[in-house]
């Protein structure tokens, strides 16, 4: 997929839906990248279709990686709350035919896969905080 391509189709997606950050999407294409290959490199190096829960655990990893103790605030700043504001983008390039999809794939694949905040807040609270909240 060509980049020009892909930004013309975030282009098109937010021009009919503000709610979420271009960026968003081209983090969520490194994203998909960044699980196809972990896909393939489980695989004996194959290349195959990733799950919306495989995606969405590449998507925390990836964001993780690159963004730390950053990453909840830049997801808050992108308009997502969710895993499932990651399965909306998805089928949003998916319409764009950007993004292929299977015909057994649907956007609940994607519903609460994880809790943003234990995802990206939680690992970087201080130990204290974390217990007592444990506690409660």
């Amino acid at each position: 997929m060509k980049a020009l391509q892909f930004e013309q189709a975030v282009e098109s997606i937010f021009k009919r839906d503000k709610r979420y950050d271009p960026l968003a999407y081209l983090f969520l294409k490194e994203s998909l990248d960044f699980t196809l290959k972990r896909a393939a490199d489980s695989n004996d190096g194959e290349g195959r279709h990733v799950t919306g829960v495989e995606l969405c655990q590449g998507f925390r990893d990836l964001a993780l990686q690159q963004f730390g103790p950053m990453s909840g605030t830049l997801m808050i700043e992108w308009g997502l709350r969710g895993t499932s504001d990651v399965g909306e983008m998805v089928f949003h390039l998916i319409e764009e035919q950007m993004f292929g999809k299977q015909d057994s794939d649907t956007r609940e694949d994607f519903a609460h896969v994880y809790d943003f905040d234990d995802a990206f807040v939680v690992p970087f609270q201080p130990k204290q905080k974390r217990e007592r909240e444990l506690v409660r």
